[in-house]
């Protein structure tokens, strides 16, 4: 209301009293004297056409004049004559300029149409307005005839060995403990060994136990008959029934594992015999003294051969897997090599090889499984390094220093590793990537040096005993870790199962 009232005030302070005559001729008055022959076509009109459509004339003015608000007045285009300018909006706007757009398109659409097709084939390798999304039945569409699609070359090349490795698990805590009560803590001794009917012998004192691995039982072997004798090695034989006992009276016990019973004693060291190693029917033993003895256990005169090369105690010795050489481990630091025992030879042999590049004694010995000329040693405290052997050449082909004294070694074929146990300064074991003893995983748990280690027959689980008077087993060799056997024992909340030896 206050917007009309206004613009009364305006018309009312703007109206004239009387006319003015010398003003220009008004419009009606124009239009009333000019004449009707006036062409009607100078006049621009935007008409509507039948179908919505409408020509745009070049020429556009306001649809009203600035300053007379709320009415709307044409401008003429010439004097006499007038033109009707609709309303336009953004919509009309829009369908003019496609129209015009469509005027300035190229007239000949099979020429654009062949310069799209050329230009598709040529970035995309087939024509894109042919090709199908979806082929809702029959074969797929194969492609045009020597076209090669990038990214499926890039995306499906075979995978490398590297790319295809599985992660491989290793528990860090062991699969089962047992105790060992009274174990000695003597670097040089030999007391644990694994048979392949999956027994376990161990040494406490001077008494053997056998621990069954697939059933959990145990049984107590022997007793030395002296409380101050004490036992300080133990070798099952390849076949697994007989257990060869080497203790501190300088004899060599020979058990039935079956009937529990000692088939034989045979003495002919005068120290006591810290290591025993089987080469079929044939028994090594060394000693405090030096000396190698070879024992043949079938006959009753047992003693064979006497090897002499070391000039302190023998704390290592071990056949090859193939049976031709033996390596033996002394306190002097000496590694001998020494040929197998010709059948109805009675004369002394020296060792083949002497290597004495070691700086401290080489308890520590194993042969590779599956290269049979491959020797693995280790030091003790002065030396603390692993050297692999070519026993065919006499080389050394790899030493490393593991900072720690070498205790023991033994090969997990499962994975072509390693295995290395350790006193000062670490008290671990240690599994190493064979041949380039890049380190895969250090194993501790142990609270004193680790004596032995020995491997399962199936070689997925390596058993050590330590110091701390406990027997680990550490199950770090499965083939397929995903499958766990059924634990019928005590399960502690740490999931690691306790078990005395004895």
């Amino acid at each position: 209301m206050a917007q009309f009232g206004f613009d009364n005030d305006i018309h009312s302070i703007l109206k004239l009293d009387m006319p003015i005559t010398n003003a220009p001729m008004a419009r009606w008055q124009r239009k009333a004297s000019s004449s009707m022959s006036t062409n009607i076509a100078n006049t621009s009109v935007l008409s509507p056409t039948k179908n919505g459509n409408r020509s745009l004339s070049l020429s556009k003015t306001p649809s009203k004049t600035p300053g007379k608000t709320g009415k709307t007045q044409s401008t003429p285009s010439k004097a006499g004559g007038d033109r009707f300018i609709p309303t336009r909006n953004n919509k009309q706007m829009d369908v003019a300029s496609f129209l015009l757009s469509k005027e300035n398109e190229d007239t000949n659409p099979s020429a654009a149409s062949d310069n799209q097709k050329a230009w598709s084939v040529t970035l995309n390798g087939y024509d894109i307005e042919e090709a199908k999304i979806l082929h809702l039945g029959g074969k797929p569409l194969n492609a045009p005839e020597g076209y090669q699609n990038n990214l499926k070359v890039l995306y499906s090349q075979v995978q490398t060995p590297a790319s295809t490795k599985k992660t491989r698990y290793i528990p860090s805590v062991p699969d089962k403990i047992l105790d060992a009560p009274d174990i000695r803590n003597d670097f040089y001794l030999n007391l644990l060994d694994w048979s392949s009917q999956n027994l376990l012998a161990v040494a406490l004192h001077n008494s053997v136990y056998l621990w069954d691995a697939s059933q959990g039982g145990i049984v107590l072997l022997m007793s030395m008959e002296q409380e101050e004798d004490y036992i300080c090695s133990v070798s099952w034989i390849k076949e697994g029934n007989y257990l060869a006992i080497g203790t501190s009276d300088c004899k060599v016990q020979l058990w039935d594992v079956e009937s529990q019973k000692r088939l034989r004693s045979m003495a002919s060291h005068t120290a006591r015999v810290g290591s025993l190693s089987w080469n079929n029917h044939i028994l090594s033993s060394g000693s405090r003294s030096g000396l190698i003895h070879h024992h043949d256990v079938r006959v009753a005169n047992h003693h064979i051969f006497t090897l002499s090369a070391h000039c302190q105690e023998v704390c290592g010795l071990k056949w090859s897997p193939d049976g031709r050489y033996l390596a033996s481990g002394g306190n002097d630091n000496l590694v001998c090599v020494w040929p197998s025992v010709p059948e109805g030879s009675g004369r002394p042999h020296d060792p083949i090889h002497t290597f004495n590049e070691h700086e401290g004694a080489v308890k520590a010995l194993a042969w590779c499984p599956w290269q049979p000329n491959i020797l693995a040693s280790g030091g003790g405290t002065s030396d603390r390094h692993i050297r692999i052997w070519n026993v065919s050449s006499g080389s050394c082909i790899r030493a490393l220093d593991t900072q720690s004294q070498v205790s023991s070694l033994t090969f997990a074929p499962n994975y072509k590793e390693l295995v290395s146990s350790h006193g000062y300064a670490n008290d671990n074991i240690a599994i190493w990537k064979y041949p380039s003893l890049t380190k895969v995983v250090d194993l501790n748990g142990h609270d004193g040096r680790v004596l032995n280690l020995t491997m399962s027959p199936d070689f997925s689980t390596v058993a050590s005993v330590a110091a701390d008077e406990t027997v680990r087993l550490w199950r770090s060799f499965e083939l397929d870790p995903l499958k766990k056997k059924a634990k019928d024992k005590l399960v502690k909340p740490n999931g690691i199962i306790h078990q005395s030896i004895r």
